[in-house]
């Protein structure tokens, strides 16, 4: 999965007072004994920009997969390559400002919600680090933060072998050979998010509430149906302790012509069904070193366990969750992810049904793998 944020020095190139030109290289190693996977290679090179002025602002994000595993099925890397972000924005002052574009859904915790490479499974229930097109207006008002967004459809397709050729995992038709498939597309999507900051025994940090509709588009009855969700978190810090929590509550009523059960939902080159109704539960637990260690060679070190779980209204199926141990680092200028991922009717983790797994259910059974990443940033 893709990482906003990394601990590693930033080495990009700066043109003139604005402009900052940069990018990463990251390799990936698998080891999963179950079924035999043991791969070492390329996963991502990106390339990004980012402007900042007094009053303008803007960032810019492209991403390329291809040939190595689990892109092993096309010929060439770059093969598969999409935007992660592109926006611009304008700073009213130092409290209120205005992104337009391609930009993060502001939803529930922010960037993330959790301090893993791989995300929790809200990214693949369509709600962590999502970006699609529209605006957004942010204000601070002293321990208040204000967030508003209109989004009028999910991200321009990138290039795959997909329909779902996407960063974010959003509402996609199917790919023919999904079983049980739908053709869906979400527009105008309205979200608000509001958080106030709090200090509790030494913790501190924020709590907060989101909201979101929107409008579900099926290709096939010309109908309109609806998505509404709703989240509450908190975040805080005491000491290099940092915990984050999570409750959200998903309800979708596409519709499509068999029934309002599943959605087909895609990203990252595949599509794969969705339970429309559900309730998701995250939390992690980390903590940060200030030292360096080895003469200034290893420094950012921290440990982390996350827990995440959808759970699906429909009594026939099989909720989905996924835990995660892990640590991460720098090593001079690379950035250093080891992970230790477990997953229960998982789509990505332990060889199931990709694409029923988040819907009726795959493999009803803790599957694990582990899991590194080292990236080159510039």
């Amino acid at each position: 999965m893709g990482l906003v944020l990394f601990s590693a020095p930033a080495l990009a190139v700066t043109f003139g007072d604005h402009w900052d030109l940069g990018g990463a290289v990251r390799v990936r190693v698998d080891d999963e004994s179950r079924r035999d996977v043991h791969k070492v290679g390329l996963d991502t090179v990106m390339l990004s920009a980012r402007y900042t002025s007094d009053s303008w602002i803007g960032a810019a994000r492209y991403r390329f997969y291809g040939a190595e595993y689990p892109y092993q099925y096309v010929p060439h890397f770059g093969d598969i390559r999409f935007m992660e972000y592109a926006w611009i924005g304008y700073r009213f002052d130092s409290r209120r400002q205005l992104q337009l574009g391609l930009n993060q859904v502001p939803f529930g915790l922010q960037p993330l919600y959790s301090s893993t490479f791989w995300e929790t499974l809200g990214n693949v229930v369509g709600m962590e680090d999502v970006s699609m097109l529209g605006g957004k207006y942010i204000q601070d008002a002293g321990d208040w933060n204000i967030q508003a967004g209109y989004y009028a459809r999910q991200a321009w397709p990138g290039h795959g072998t997909s329909r779902g050729s996407t960063y974010s995992v959003v509402v996609t038709p199917a790919d023919p050979g999904v079983v049980g498939g739908t053709h869906n597309v979400e527009r105008d999507l309205f979200v608000g998010r509001l958080t106030h900051k709090t200090r509790l025994g030494g913790w501190t940090g924020e709590a907060g509430l989101s909201l979101l509709t929107s409008g579900l588009y099926n290709y096939d009855t010309r109908r309109y149906g609806r998505r509404n969700a709703y989240a509450v978190h908190y975040a805080a810090s005491k000491n290099g302790w940092s915990t984050k929590l999570q409750y959200a509550r998903q309800q979708m009523a596409p519709r499509n012509p068999d029934g309002e059960q599943t959605i087909s939902v895609g990203g990252y080159d595949g599509t794969f069904n969705l339970a429309t109704r559900g309730n998701f539960y995250a939390g992690d637990l980390s903590y940060r070193f200030g030292d360096s260690y080895l003469g200034g060679w290893i420094k950012d070190l921290s440990f982390y366990s996350s827990y995440s779980m959808y759970e699906k209204s429909n009594p026939a199926f099989r909720d989905s969750q996924r835990f995660i141990l892990g640590t991460s680092f720098s090593v001079k200028f690379l950035s250093v992810y080891l992970e230790w991922l477990n997953g229960r009717n998982d789509p990505y983790i332990g060889g199931g049904s990709y694409a029923q797994s988040l819907a009726a259910g795959g493999i009803d059974r803790w599957r694990g793998k582990f899991y590194l990443n080292v990236g080159y940033y510039f």
